[in-house]
């Protein structure tokens, strides 16, 4: 089955029995039997769930720590034909010491122990009293070398290389261990790791893990878990990897503390799931981690993996790691069900926090037209205003960047240039919102003038071809430029980054001006935009909800009889919403176009099968390809979300690029 680079991992919270290992062990196969039945690859539990974190001095005693390993043989037979890795936790014991460990088991075999390094020396439970350091494994040979006896057994340490034999096997013991799945590597660490300045998992990112699992035993106290959530996202986001959360819960020792069974997953800074705490249950949750994203982040990121060089740690991080094949991931149907929200609108922010991230993004584009306006002592701008959402965003743009520099909103002149295909509707909304606003309003239409050119050329007007359309587009475009010259002010640009990507402007037509505030805005934004501005003026709220309702369309072509818009471009090049989704994804995350389709079809679910995404995703891999000429030479314009197809910073790619081999993978 194909994997789309995707692996599913989850995190599993039981009920545990303090001091029985037995019972615990019991329990956690249930756990494995479900993920199992669910397709998981990589399943990780909470900190030293074999015997139960909270048991205290009892970790001093032998019986309980051969008991522990003794449940984690029961543990490591179950898996046995099982395409799971399982991750446990339990006390082991090594050369006279015990370690708080992280025990990786696959299909019967222990494939590495990692030991817990910073050991919490203030809280109710004091590790240290019983626990020593993973620090050891650090150090070098002086602090655990040569040969020792541990549980019985001979173990052997070499450098920073340890070997321990524990439940039968003979593995490896190392806080510095990769494990790959397939083409996925993650490692471990354990709950306090995480709360250090430095935590190791920002080494074993660097060295190549994509996937981070902690367990631990983390109490809950008011206002701790928001703290907790938020290091756990941003950890995931500085490291550029999917980290896997999961803490002790019910049947802990309740006698000081009380402990959630808090489990999250995160991927880059995003929350994927998170399980409901305070079950007197077991609880699992399971998504899907995008490791493919991941390596293609890590790749286009230069600064991953610079980090200043403190000798032990750092300069020689490579080399210290033990790299172990834990196996390969499980067979899992991701085309049935994908364990993960996909997003179809991404660059649409989400309801609750649409209006401050409108605001932020307004005023991005204010304070870029601002600063060039005073940098170069202008005090006119020049506007084409057609009663469409992108002109209208524009305008509202130059208004509030005239208001910022203290300029005259005079000093903006809207110019409406009804045409060929103009509708009443659409010439009202523009003409109003000018008024509106109180900016300077002029109206030239630009018949008459294409009437001529047409002649001059030699071109039949009832042919309603490209040269039809473009002649209108760049007669506005040269009105606008001679009124700047006549004012000394500049054009502002009305297009928007969907247009960009698809080359849906006229070169040297609409496609140029003299700084392009829309430029970074995609399509399915700016009705947004357009509609927060709506709320904060009243004056012109009616107008531009009307506009907000107006078909999305460049009026190139007559309209009908009944006078409405006949040229609806969604018609033409397809759905805006989709193309945004194509564009975001190809864009950030480097994606594939079959990748793409599989991603679309789960995100427009019931709104376009999967025969119309393909269609339109062949026209956006096309235009995207072939219209790169246009954006090689964009005018300056301001950047505001993570996609950018500027020239100048953020995509350089050759015009003359095939498209050949993107085509063919979802032909």
């Amino acid at each position: 089955m194909k994997d789309y680079g995707f692996l599913r991992v989850a995190a599993a919270v039981p009920v545990v029995k303090v001091a029985d290992p037995a019972v615990n062990a019991e329990r956690i196969c249930s756990l494995i039997g479900e993920a199992s039945s669910k397709g998981v690859s990589l399943l990780v539990f909470p900190e030293l769930c074999v015997t139960g974190y909270t048991c205290g001095d009892l970790f001093g005693q032998q019986m309980l720590t051969e008991s522990a390993e003794k449940a984690v043989g029961r543990i490591r037979e179950y898996t046995r034909g099982k395409a799971v890795t399982v991750v446990v936790g339990a006390p082991v014991r090594f050369a006279d010491r015990l370690y708080n460990c992280a025990v990786v088991i696959r299909n019967g075999n222990i494939k590495g122990i990692v030991p817990k390094i910073h050991l919490p020396e203030y809280n109710e439970y004091y590790e240290a009293r019983w626990f020593s350091s993973g620090r050891d494994f650090l150090e070098g040979p002086s602090s655990v070398s040569g040969r020792f006896l541990s549980n019985g057994k001979d173990t052997v340490r070499e450098g920073f290389h340890a070997e321990i034999t524990y439940s039968g096997f003979r593995t490896n013991i190392s806080p510095d261990m990769l494990f790959s799945i397939g083409r996925a590597t993650f490692a471990v660490e354990l709950c306090e790791d995480l709360w250090t300045p430095v935590p190791p998992s920002s080494y074993h990112a660097i060295a190549g893990a994509q996937v981070i699992l902690n367990l631990s035993a983390s109490n809950d106290v008011l206002m701790k878990h928001a703290y907790r959530c938020e290091l756990v996202r941003q950890q995931s986001a500085r490291t550029m990897s999917a980290y896997v959360y999961c803490s002790a819960g019910f049947g802990e020792s309740t006698q000081d503390v009380v402990y959630s069974g808090a489990a999250m997953i995160c991927e880059n800074g995003t929350l994927l799931s998170e399980n409901e705490r305070f079950r007197t249950s077991a609880s699992m949750i399971v998504s899907d981690v995008d490791i493919e994203k991941l390596s293609v982040l890590r790749q286009k990121t230069s600064t991953f993996g610079s980090v200043a060089p403190d000798g032990t740690r750092s300069s020689a991080y490579y080399g210290l790691y033990s790299r172990v094949v834990a196996g390969e991931p499980a067979a899992t149907d991701f085309v049935k069900g994908l364990c993960r929200h996909v997003e179809p609108h991404p660059f649409v922010p989400k309801e609750d926090e649409r209006g401050s991230r409108c605001k932020e993004i307004f005023s991005i584009q204010v304070t870029g037209l601002a600063s060039r306006l005073m940098h170069i002592g202008c005090r006119h701008a020049v506007v084409g205003i057609s009663g469409g959402l992108d002109s209208t965003l524009a305008l509202l743009v130059a208004v509030q960047a005239f208001d910022k520099a203290g300029l005259d909103r005079k000093g903006v002149i809207g110019v409406t240039m009804p045409g060929y295909g103009t509708t009443g509707r659409t010439y009202r909304n523009a003409m109003a919102l000018m008024q509106a606003l109180g900016v300077t309003v002029r109206e030239i239409p630009i018949s008459e003038a294409c009437d001529l050119h047409f002649r001059d050329i030699g071109h039949d007007k009832s042919v309603h071809d490209v040269t039809y359309e473009n002649t209108q587009a760049r007669e506005r475009t040269q009105i606008l430029m001679d009124i700047a010259n006549q004012c000394g002010g500049i054009v502002i640009g009305t297009g928007d980054l969907s247009e960009l990507a698809l080359g849906w402007a006229t070169y040297n037509g609409d496609h140029m001006s003299m700084y392009g505030v829309n430029a970074s805005i995609p399509k399915t934004l700016v009705r947004h935009l357009v509609g927060w501005a709506a709320g904060l003026l009243p004056e012109a709220r009616d107008i531009l909800l009307d506009i907000i309702d107006t078909p999305v369309s460049p009026e190139l072509l007559p309209a009908d009889e009944a006078g409405n818009i006949s040229q609806k471009t969604e018609d033409l090049v397809g759905p805006y919403e989709l193309h945004d989704f194509f564009l975001y994804n190809f864009f950030r995350f480097g994606y594939s176009p079959e990748k793409l389709l599989f991603l679309a079809v789960k995100a427009f679910d019931g709104v376009y099968g999967v025969d119309v995404i393909r269609k339109w995703l062949k026209v956006f891999i096309r235009r995207f390809f072939t219209q790169q000429f246009k954006r090689s030479c964009l005018p300056d314009c301001p950047k505001v979300g993570s996609v950018s197809l500027s020239p100048r910073g953020d995509w350089r790619m050759p015009s003359d690029a095939s498209f050949k081999v993107f085509l063919d993978s979802i032909e």
